[in-house]
């Protein structure tokens, strides 16, 4: 069900179907933008059929293109028969009622994650118009984006990321705020001082750091064990987890959990690497054993 509300209207371009009760005023959606949408609705393979696409303009009262003498892919006639109404209706509501009748949850119940795609990608172009296609399928108002940054930071958010890399769930039990608000370095630095956190709270040890790190994971009378330290082998990956816990601590030694704002630019794909190496050594603590009382 599409939300839009037309708050001064010229011409009379409402659809039956649709609720008004969001403010706003009319808007068409630029051809382009138009044109990658119906790229993504009738791409060859994993697009509408022809036939679905045929059902869905007519539940949104949209006619369907007829090319005359020239044989066009279904996108195109797609986009030849949204781009024809919104003209004629000089408004872009039966077009998004379309847009919302494709994209009903109840047509993607054995392809979740074709939803999620196609749900990204498109509101990738509507966020260009003001428009975000919401999980029920209805939309809400943004804030217009200019640039493809502008789009990149409403579209994409750092959580489902890490969800589609299966990261360890710890990382998101001391960061959610922080990763729903694609704030890149503060993701980072909750997620580093979880995995500190809960190495305190394995080893028993109140400390923090480096110092935390040097005396759970020795080598001479180690509080904590990831292997059954035995074999030369087994010591030498212990060493290493705990040089690579050591280099994760000086990543962060000189900033404090009260700074609003930290100048260390930390853009999207560092930020999953780093989560990515948080998120292992949570793993690696998950088979670990605490040998001693401190």
């Amino acid at each position: 069900m599409l939300l839009i509300c037309i708050s001064y209207v010229f011409f009379d371009c409402k659809h039956p179907n649709i609720k008004y009760n969001i403010n706003m005023q009319t808007r068409v959606i630029p051809e382009h933008i138009l044109e990658n949408i119906c790229d993504i609705i009738g791409e060859t393979s994993t697009g509408l059929t022809g036939t679905k696409i045929s059902k869905y303009l007519k539940a949104s009262n949209i006619e369907e293109y007829t090319p005359q003498g020239v044989m066009l892919a279904k996108r195109k006639i797609l986009y030849h028969s949204l781009s024809e109404k919104q003209k004629n209706d000089k408004c872009s509501n039966n077009v998004l009622t379309f847009i919302s009748t494709v994209m009903s949850p109840a047509n993607f119940v054995n392809n979740i994650s074709l939803f999620e795609e196609w749900k990204i990608n498109i509101n990738k172009q509507l966020a260009f118009v003001g428009y975000e296609l919401q999980d029920d399928s209805s939309y809400k108002e943004i804030q217009k984006a200019s640039t493809i940054l502008d789009v990149k930071i409403k579209t994409e958010n750092l959580k489902k990321e890490l969800e589609s890399r299966k990261a360890h769930p710890q990382i998101f039990n001391y960061c959610k705020e922080e990763l729903l608000q694609n704030n890149y370095f503060h993701s980072v630095l909750e997620a580093n001082k979880g995995l500190f956190k809960r190495i305190r709270e394995l080893s028993t040890l109140e400390k923090d750091g480096q110092n935390l790190i040097e005396q759970v994971f020795s080598d001479s009378n180690p509080i904590v064990i990831i292997n059954n330290y035995q074999s030369q082998s087994e010591k030498n990956e212990h060493r290493g987890f705990r040089s690579l816990l050591i280099g994760l601590c000086a990543m962060f030694r000189n900033t404090t959990a009260h700074e609003l704002k930290v100048d260390w630019p930390i853009q999207e794909q560092d930020a999953l690497e780093i989560l990515g190496i948080i998120s292992y050594c949570h793993g690696r603590l998950d088979q670990a054993q605490r040998i001693r009382n401190v």
